[in-house]
């Protein structure tokens, strides 16, 4: 036996998190508070002193680049003091000579880490994440090892990240904490305050006092999002079996399909459910609208739904078409046209809080690409987990727009049922 010295010297901040004794952790940081160098040493940590075979450990950032950008140097810098590790550059992966593995994942890759088995793993910048990446992915791949996990970041306004460390608040099986500029002292107070005067409030709250309240930074709809649940229209909404459920689609190839149902009220829209899945056929997403208890007006689909495939010949619009399911292709405009239509046709908007609450977050989340270079937001937007529901929406808000031709008539169609209407 001999022991292993890390250079690596916690701030005062992390060491009651490296003392913990719970297995799930959940903690919100300021910038530069020295989280990503606090969680390495963390996996580090695990992987030479984890006494299971083969020991596996993980990072992951909402991109892959990200990781590679942000956790990469540190985790290669702290590892070198270690006799006989070895560094594989183009899978971001560090093995260390008692068998134990460190590697860097990207959250928009998810099917990368399905089959794995994990022994801990660090979920960075969670508010940027799916929420789906835990429940359906990370949390099982800890299971047979009983892996442990820590959540970490800084806010983005009163998303997934935010319920979760409130929920764990309440938990005693779960470590919370928080780092707020003003209390940890990382930060210099001359520095703090060129950053306040440079800053919005908001942006200032976030960012440096962990702030859940503050508006997302670039975000499109999430001041109308928040409006909306002060007024109660994220609530529990019924189905009503006397009007027809449509629905609008963002179609994904390599990507994720997502699909919002909604019913007319009035002079409004009342959103009862979501559906979004990847990885899947058309006949999964067919097969999942039939069976729900609901019956089918019309079907909006994006215009590429009308490009036919190389493989078959035949374009989506027509293979959902042999499957029942009769789309209507929506107006080409412009991406900023679209939002727009977004922003008018929101506030006509009623949201089942439960069915919906992916989408919900989604078009909370949805916002412009940071350029970090030009230290200024770009025009178009980032394209995250949060892309697939807001662009389905999108659609929908350019059919609702046009749609100019009654409902189609319902039921019964040459003597048979046909759950879509058709």
């Amino acid at each position: 036996m001999y022991s292993i010295v890390i250079p690596y010297r916690p701030r005062q901040a992390f060491l009651p998190l490296h003392r913990r004794q719970q297995r799930f952790a959940v903690g919100v940081a300021h910038r530069r508070a020295g989280k990503t160098v606090a969680c390495i040493n963390e996996l580090i940590r695990g992987a030479l002193t984890s006494t299971r075979p083969q020991p596996r450990f993980a990072y992951i950032a909402p991109l892959f680049v990200q990781a590679k950008d942000i956790a990469w140097e540190y985790l290669k810098q702290y590892s070198r003091a270690i006799d006989g590790v070895k560094f594989h550059e183009s899978e971001l992966r560090v093995d260390y000579p008692n068998g134990g593995r460190v590697r860097l994942y990207g959250a928009d890759n998810p099917e990368r880490l399905r089959g794995l088995y994990l022994d801990g793993v660090i979920l960075d910048e969670y508010a940027q994440m799916s929420p789906r990446l835990w429940a359906e992915v990370v949390r099982p791949i800890l299971a047979d090892r009983q892996g442990w996990a820590i959540f970490i970041g800084t806010p983005m306004g009163r998303n997934a990240f935010c319920q979760l460390y409130e929920q764990a608040q309440t938990d005693p099986s779960w470590f919370t904490f928080c780092l707020k500029a003003s209390a940890t002292g990382i930060l210099p107070l001359d520095e703090l305050a060129a950053a306040r005067r440079s800053m919005t409030d908001d942006q200032y709250d976030q960012e440096f006092e962990c702030s859940f309240q503050a508006a997302v930074q670039g975000a499109y709809y999430g001041d109308i999002i928040n409006r909306l649940e002060q007024q109660g229209a994220l609530c529990g909404l019924s189905y009503h079996p006397d009007q027809p459920v449509h629905t609008a689609w963002d179609l994904g190839l390599n990507d994720s399909t997502a699909i919002w149902l909604y019913q007319q009220y009035g002079g409004g829209l009342a959103m009862i459910d979501y559906l979004e899945a990847s990885g899947a056929g058309l006949d999964y997403y067919v097969s999942q609208l039939a069976a729900k208890p609901y019956h089918y007006g019309e079907h909006l689909l994006p215009h590429d739904a009308a490009v036919r495939e190389l493989g078959t010949g035949r374009s989506r619009i027509e293979t959902l078409q042999h499957m029942g399911v009769k789309g209507r292709i929506v107006a080409k405009l412009s991406l900023q046209d679209g939002i727009n239509a977004v922003r008018l046709l929101l506030p006509q908007c009623r949201f089942d809080r439960t069915r919906c609450a992916r989408g919900i977050e989604a078009l909370r989340q949805y916002r412009r690409d940071w350029d970090d270079k030009g230290q200024t937001f770009r025009v178009n937007p980032l394209h995250d987990w949060a892309s697939h529901a807001a662009d389905a929406f999108r659609y929908l808000a350019v059919g609702w727009r046009d749609r100019t031709r009654p409902q189609p008539p319902m039921g019964k169609t040459q003597g048979e049922y046909n759950p879509f209407g058709w």
